[in-house]
């Protein structure tokens, strides 16, 4: 679970970085703040705790939050994987990738509104997210076959 948590801690930093680079290329009237930041940012205006325990509206708040969900669904991945025979490979994490993807932007995002569901979002903006999350899935196999021991290509390219 742990070495899972560490993987997802890793995958989310290319995952951000495709986040940031291919929001510049998006139409100017689709650049407004990136799912991490709308989603971070309503459920801290939600939280009834005092001020002083929820960190500050900004970058910081944000990364804090997409990091620490990306090294919760690395562990969930770990487990699973873990409970399924140690499978892992770069179809399984992508595919777990796109799953967190589609319960996510389909799934408790839009139920719990804090965001429209992905089936009305500009296409642009849902393809950034998905090629996010496939970058995310593919560097979580890698990431865990690596802190596992077992990251030979003949591992994770099964």
């Amino acid at each position: 679970m742990m070495l899972g948590a560490v993987a997802g801690l890793i995958a989310t930093v290319p995952m951000t970085i495709v986040m940031l680079k291919w929001h510049k290329h998006l139409p100017a009237r689709q650049r407004y703040a990136l799912p991490p930041r709308l989603i971070t940012d309503r459920i801290a205006a939600r939280t009834p705790l005092p001020n002083g325990l929820i960190p500050p509206p900004g970058t910081k708040r944000t990364l804090l939050a997409h990091f620490a969900f990306g090294a919760a669904a690395g562990s969930i991945f770990a487990v699973g994987q873990t409970q399924a025979g140690n499978r892992n490979s770069a179809s399984l994490s992508i595919g777990y990738g796109l799953l967190v993807w589609a319960v996510s932007y389909l799934g408790w995002v839009p139920a719990a509104r804090l965001m429209p569901p992905a089936t009305r979002q500009p296409a642009a903006r849902n393809m950034m997210m998905i090629a996010a999350h496939i970058v995310w899935g593919a560097s979580l196999g890698l990431a865990l076959s690596t802190l596992e021991g077992r990251g030979t290509r003949a591992n994770i390219s099964r």
